[in-house]
């Protein structure tokens, strides 16, 4: 592993980063709907990472990674593994320096993802559909190449990368009561968490859990990290196990979890659909449908949620909605 991954981000790394990512990435919208405020009893003000490039946050890490680069380590290329989202903003990064990109990606992931990353430019290699078989490959991978690690959210640069949405969110005019943002592995959470302490430590973090994946949730309250689990979510990009370097960090930071059954999560995402005419993945709509099951926690407050992407095969929606 790369001596890098050893080293814990801080906000002055997420300030860098988005000095460093600002001529690449969108700086995304912030989104409002009278309806779905309505509805839970709250303000909600939706930073809309589904509009990204590569149509999730995941965009935001990678590029700061990629451009954090020294010239020698460019020119061997990089390699990650991926379910989809990461895989397709780091090939799309690599692209914008023109840097060579391999992604271990499992069996099972969704197709539209798995085009993403190949339309980009990058090598895709296929592995079982588990962490330990997507971590041996991409190990495995980087000994061939000399290809640096990038890891999809224990890598400090992405961490720093990440953190740069709620950081945008927050140099609204708006002040936030809460802020609700999916956790899988961790990058977009503890990102979030470096930006919501140095820029509006009164504001409270929730990071929204898969229940059939809340592997953050038992971690945090245990106290230590549990890894011994096998996911099963229809949030695919929430299946990661949540990286050493985010549990402390979120742990530090005293984030509360709140987890949601899928079946919240697809009535979530068939919701702000119908009223906003915006499609989310569901690994995205698990924040709005943590507002929305925890009502009571944001009743009257000023709440912002980070939707963190957009992928979805279209074929796959009718299954999906038929979830909810």
């Amino acid at each position: 592993m790369n001596d890098i991954a050893h080293v814990t981000p801080t906000f002055e790394d997420v300030l860098a980063a988005a000095a460093r990512i600002a001529p690449h990435a969108h700086a995304t919208p912030v989104l409002r709907s009278r309806t779905l405020d309505a509805l839970a009893g709250c303000e909600l003000h939706f930073k809309a990472e589904h509009l990204q490039r590569a149509g999730a946050f995941k965009f935001r890490g990678a590029c700061n990674a990629i451009w954090s680069l020294d010239e020698a380590t460019a020119a061997r290329g990089v390699v990650t593994h991926s379910s989809g989202n990461h895989g397709a903003a780091l090939a799309l990064a690599a692209r914008t320096r023109g840097v060579a990109c391999h992604v271990v990606v499992p069996e099972g992931a969704v197709a539209a993802k798995l085009a993403a990353i190949g339309a980009y430019g990058a090598t895709l290699h296929r592995c079982a559909p588990t962490i330990a078989a997507r971590e041996a490959r991409t190990a495995e991978l980087q000994a061939q190449l000399g290809a640096e690690l990038v890891h999809p959210y224990t890598d400090p640069r992405v961490i720093a990368g990440q953190g740069t949405a709620a950081l945008e969110l927050l140099c609204t005019p708006e002040r936030f009561d809460a802020i609700v943002v999916p956790v899988g592995g961790g990058g977009l959470a503890s990102g979030t968490a470096l930006s919501v302490a140095a820029r509006a430590p009164g504001t409270r973090l929730y990071l929204a859990e898969p229940a059939g994946a809340a592997e953050t949730f038992a971690s945090l309250a245990k106290g230590e990290r549990v890894t011994d689990f096998t996911p099963d979510t229809v949030c695919d990009g929430l299946r990661g196990t949540l990286g050493e370097i985010n549990f402390r960090m979120l742990r530090d930071h005293g984030a509360q979890v709140l987890t949601v059954e899928d079946a919240d999560t697809v009535a979530a995402m068939r919701l702000f659909w119908q009223r906003t005419k915006q499609i989310v993945e569901p690994s995205s709509a698990v924040a709005l449908a943590a507002v929305l099951k925890h009502a009571p926690l944001f009743a009257g407050q000023r709440v912002g949620v980070v939707l963190s992407g957009g992928n979805v095969d279209p074929d796959a929606l009718p299954a999906l909605f038929a979830r909810a």
